[in-house]
Parts: C-alpha cells; structure tokens; sequence
C-alpha cells in the first residue's frame, strides 16, 4: 500500500491488569479527581463519588484518562476514546493472560473488502 492510500488513523490497543494494593489509596485519589472538577454539575458529582467509593475498578476508570497516555505524543492528536474497568481474577501463569498473543478478531482486523483498513474509525478500549 502506498503511502497515499495509507490512512492518518491509528487503533491503538492497550490492555493493562493492575493490582490494587490499596483500595483505600485509590479511592482517596479518584475522590480528590473528581473534588478537581469545578465544572462537573453536582448530581453527577455524588453519582460520581458514589460510585467511586463503592468500587474500586470504578475508581480506577476515573484516574485512568487515555489523553494523558498520548497527550504528551508530538504529532498526534487523540480523535476518540472509550475505556472501562472491572474486577478479574488473574492469573499470569494461565496461557488466557499471554500478551504475546494477537487477540484482534477477524471482524475487527479487516472491513467488508479485506484489505485490513477500518474506515478511519479509532476508538480505544
């Protein structure tokens, strides 16, 4: 493919397993996040702290921001984002957590015409 057909849009996958350590940390921190917000309206601030002191993967996807993973890159800019949390058992000697394999299904690796372009469309998560 030549450099003109190529598209100016990238998918970028990331797929982390923390360990939380300190529930208590992380909650602490998401509340001071979300404390940091003056333009937040109120009812979802307490939906917000709510949510964010019951469950700590809640916590996490409001610490958690995709800009700050590429807000810093030269020459990108970030077009469209989408991440969630929850909670998973893990275990790293299971071959299901093996990072080195390509886990991109067949429908999102290729559109309708197989030639592996997504129609531009980016979304992460």
């Amino acid at each position: 493919m030549s450099t003109a057909e190529t598209s100016r849009f990238v998918r970028l996958r990331v797929e982390l397993v923390l360990e939380v350590t300190d529930e208590d940390a992380v909650t602490k921190a998401a509340l001071r996040r979300l404390a940091g917000e003056p333009d937040m309206p109120a009812a979802e601030r307490v939906h917000a702290e709510s949510a964010v002191t019951e469950d700590t993967a809640e916590a996490l996807a409001h610490l958690v921001d995709p800009f700050d993973l590429v807000g810093e890159v030269p020459g990108v800019e970030l077009q469209q984002a989408s991440w969630s949390s929850e909670h998973v058992e893990y275990d790293p000697d299971s071959p299901d957590w093996d990072l080195d394999e390509d886990d991109v299904d067949e429908d999102d690796a290729y559109d309708d015409e197989g030639d592996g372009e997504n129609g531009g469309r980016v979304s992460g998560g």
